[in-house]
């Protein structure tokens, strides 16, 4: 028997019909058509899924959709304001932080997250907040750098 769901994703409010069962992540990008957020493990251990809900980094792959009543969801796709990338995203563009890119918005919203904690973080601060994503690719050092410099960049 499905539930309607209330929550605002992206700023905008929706009604979702879901099964109890169904996930997150399956509500984002089957019923909303919100394909940035990945579908990595479907474990919680990939960090390819995850988003921002009421200011707090989630695995959206671990958690229900009807935990998400009435609760504020951020999306990759929701970083954009007035067709401006985020500093995060503007970052790891200019540092090189994107290779094959399955990875890259799990990351980002990552660096988003510490952020919005952390402003001022270290380059330690940086790799704990990271340390639940995973990525082939990069070797990190890129992506370190390029939430560094979206932390200097938002405080200037």
């Amino acid at each position: 028997m499905k539930h309607v769901l209330s929550t605002t994703v992206n700023g905008e409010p929706h009604e979702v019909l879901v099964e109890p069962f169904c996930s997150l992540l399956d509500m984002l990008r089957d019923s909303l058509q919100l394909t940035g957020t990945k579908k990595g493990c479907d474990e919680g251990d990939c960090g390819a899924c995850t988003v921002i809900i009421d200011n707090q980094t989630v695995t959206s792959c671990m958690m229900l959709a009807l935990d998400a009543q009435d609760k504020s969801i951020t999306t990759v796709e929701g970083l954009i304001q007035d067709g401006e990338l985020h500093p995060v995203q503007a970052a790891f563009v200019e540092h090189g932080g994107v290779q094959c890119g399955f990875c890259t918005p799990g990351l980002i919203m990552s660096g988003v997250g510490l952020l919005l904690e952390n402003p001022n973080p270290t380059e330690e601060d940086v790799r704990f907040a990271i340390g639940g994503n995973l990525c082939r690719c990069t070797g990190y050092s890129r992506v370190v750098q390029a939430i560094l410099a979206a932390a200097e960049n938002t405080r200037g």
